[in-house]
């Protein structure tokens, strides 16, 4: 195993995939290697993600990241031979009265950027969607066209055979140390033993982030935060009721809900007050979750799921940003060599190539070139200028 590269990226998943895939597409053409401690990626935030893309933000560079990215997953069995499994059933978000201006602020954002984006009050959103109760909702967004879920399998699948073919090493290892000083990164240490230098090294370990730039004496605010899903199905015929191409539907509760093979899959985003850093090695899903919240919810919500059944269910991790729920994307600012793709609180599959590409523009050319991803950078938590992103799911 070679002791030096000139990028190490510290993640293997769909961000330091998708990472180093742009940096051969940007023309780098030194040694890369992705260091993955678990290469089945059984455990990865990816693999256990529910894997929507969405165009409803409320921060425009979020949106043009989904956009971008959008471009990506719908190209992306003519570049890699695989489909990426994209269904394009839009998202639905519904808000309260107390709500109702945020929904109104953030869809003239979505607007702005060239989403299409319906803006249905009561009247109307029960006129698009029949199957939904409405008598406590205000208003409700609608993604006509650009938004839906995939197949993060066949992406990761499609990335790293990429990879592989234009010479990026995958090593299978976990980094336990980083060797920095003088404002740059020198080297990582393997739980191993190995040593490996490097030129620059690219931080894309998801919910562990925080804990790799812990080892090279940064302070980065992402932590792991579990999210339990749940796979259901509906009792008798009662899913008759329910429309083949139903949105991904995001409940006032913060409960969400969508179509997955011939069932349905649902979760929900805890309140912040009730909600703290997991266990990284916490798989066990919070079945309480569903019969107390989930539940009752999604039936006071959609008629046809008072009678169901659960099949499934998992728990994976969110790279949680506590300091405003947005990407931390770029350079560090103590060391130089030092880069951080990460914090994305729940949208990073859906941006990964966005993402990748921006970090990968840096990296090569020194600024970016497809969007300006400058307002994500890693500085901000330092000078206490958050950059939140309202609609975190």
């Amino acid at each position: 195993m070679p002791s030096y590269h000139d990028i190490i990226i510290a993640g293997g998943a769909i961000m330091g995939a998708a990472s180093a895939c742009f940096l051969r597409r940007e023309g780098f053409g030194g040694s890369i290697a992705v260091i993955e401690r678990d290469t089945s990626f059984q455990r990865s935030a990816t693999a256990l993600s529910a894997a929507g893309i969405r165009q409803q933000f409320s921060i425009a560079q979020n949106i043009q990241l989904s956009q971008a990215s959008l471009a990506f997953y719908n190209n992306f069995e003519a570049e890699f031979g695989v489909s990426a499994g994209f269904q394009q059933h839009g998202y639905l978000l519904l808000a309260s009265a107390s709500g109702l201006e945020i929904l109104r602020q953030n869809h003239a954002v979505q607007i702005g950027e060239g989403a299409k984006i319906a803006f249905d009050l009561p009247d109307g959103l029960k006129r698009r969607h029949p199957w939904l109760a409405c008598d406590d909702i205000a208003a409700g967004t609608t993604g006509l066209w650009g938004e839906g879920w995939f197949d993060p399998w066949s992406v990761l699948g499609g990335l790293r055979q990429s990879n592989k073919a234009n010479g990026v090493v995958e090593i299978r290892g976990e980094v336990t140390a980083i060797d920095a000083g003088g404002g740059r990164v020198s080297a990582v240490k393997l739980a191993d033993g190995s040593r490996m230098a490097c030129g620059v090294l690219v931080n894309a370990a998801g919910p562990n982030s925080g804990r790799v730039a812990e080892m090279a004496g940064v302070q980065l605010p992402v932590e792991p935060r579990k999210r339990s899903v749940f796979r259901f199905k509906c009792a008798g015929s009662q899913q008759n009721r329910l429309p083949e191409n139903m949105p991904l539907t995001v409940d006032i509760s913060g409960v969400w809900v969508r179509p997955e093979g011939n069932g349905f899959i649902t979760g929900m985003s805890p309140p912040e007050d009730r909600d703290d850093p997991a266990d990284p090695d916490d798989f066990e899903p919070d079945h309480h979750l569903f019969e107390e919240h989930i539940w009752p919810k999604l039936a006071e919500r959609i008629p046809a799921f008072e009678a169901l059944r659960v099949e499934a269910a998992w728990a994976g991790h969110y790279d949680y940003n506590s300091f405003d729920q947005n990407a931390l994307l770029g350079a560090d600012e103590a060391l130089a060599n030092f880069y951080h793709i990460t914090g994305f609180s729940g949208h990073g599959v859906q941006q990964a190539p966005a993402a990748g590409r921006a970090i990968a523009e840096l990296i090569v050319h020194g600024s970016y070139k497809s969007i300006d991803c400058s307002p994500f950078t890693p500085a901000r938590v330092k000078q206490h200028r958050r950059f939140a992103e309202r609609n975190v799911i």
